[in-house]
């Protein structure tokens, strides 16, 4: 947690830098139940949020300007970038004169379905509505959110949650400890694609979740379709499957293992292959970004 709070050489505090978690998530399962008229797919999932992320650097200012302190994450342009995006929204719905300077240390690899680009704007949202002292209350918050995407409000809210509709109907879900080890193949999977597929399955029955605190709700919809279509992921679960179960997260190519210790954890992130991209993380039982928006 330090080191997220923490200024940089970049981004240094003692030039009025505040630094803000975006921690990164896992679903531990997903389902696709159904169609909605507008076009939106039904879903199911369990978010677990990670005690693990980027950082989002916020320097307040009084021009009302809202610019990005550097290039901003490579090869997003400015009109697509979620951190500005979020804080045009908050600034407009609040009618809030007040600008701000935006940078960001990324650790998330876009396209794993490790919810980097919404957690990012989540942190935006969050940190800026107590830096402007706006007050918004969280249903607010997380309803702005949602209009950047579906992901955005279970980082606004920071629990761990049982996900319904597109993903925003969150039911906080109390989770056991537990250490992963994270895996990127360096696929940057294309989500609308993937729901064009013709054997993705978007008719799962839908489940309680008693169903997956019992131990049998599991998998991704999206699983065989990435193995069958990306030879890196199928290997990337070839060898993970040595060590331990590995999942899917998301709609992205990220990969995971779950494990009740960090020990056992450890062992299995030494046992992959060198050169691997692999690492641990904790799982949170509530975001470090609300830990952080206390203390502030």
């Amino acid at each position: 947690m330090n080191e997220w709070m923490a200024g940089t050489a970049a981004f240094p505090a003692a030039e009025g830098w505040s630094a803000w978690p975006a921690p990164a998530k896992l679903n531990l399962f997903l389902h696709i139940t159904g169609r909605r008229p507008d076009g939106y797919h039904e879903l199911q999932t369990v978010f677990r949020l990670l005690e693990w992320g980027d950082t989002v650097f916020l320097r307040p200012r009084t021009d009302g300007r809202i610019v990005r302190a550097d290039a901003g994450v490579p090869g997003v342009a400015e009109i697509d970038d979620l951190l500005l995006r979020a804080a045009y929204l908050l600034q407009k719905d609040a009618n809030c004169a007040n600008g701000v300077e935006i940078g960001i240390e990324k650790r998330i690899p876009m396209g794993g379905g490790f919810g980097g680009g919404s957690s990012d704007a989540a942190s935006v949202l969050v940190a800026l509505n107590r830096l402007w002292g706006l007050h918004l209350g969280e249903d607010r918050l997380a309803a702005l959110g949602l209009r950047l995407g579906a992901d955005v409000p279970v980082f606004v809210r920071g629990r761990n949650a049982w996900a319904e509709g597109v993903g925003e109907r969150l039911t906080p879900i109390d989770l056991p400890a537990a250490w992963y080890v994270l895996v990127h193949p360096g696929v940057h999977a294309a989500t609308a694609a993937l729901f064009q597929s013709p054997d993705l399955t978007k008719n799962a029955k839908p489940a309680k979740i008693l169903d997956f605190v019992s131990g049998h709700v599991r998998g991704n919809a999206f699983e065989p379709v990435l193995r069958r279509r990306e030879p890196a992921v199928e290997a990337a679960f070839a060898v993970l499957a040595r060590v331990g179960q590995p999942r899917l997260t998301g709609s992205g190519s990220g990969c995971f293992l779950e494990f009740a210790d960090r020990d056992s954890a450890e062992a299995a992130l030494a046992a992959l292959p060198p050169g691997m991209n692999a690492w641990l993380a904790r799982g949170a039982e509530r975001s470090p970004l609300l830990e952080a928006v206390g203390r502030v």
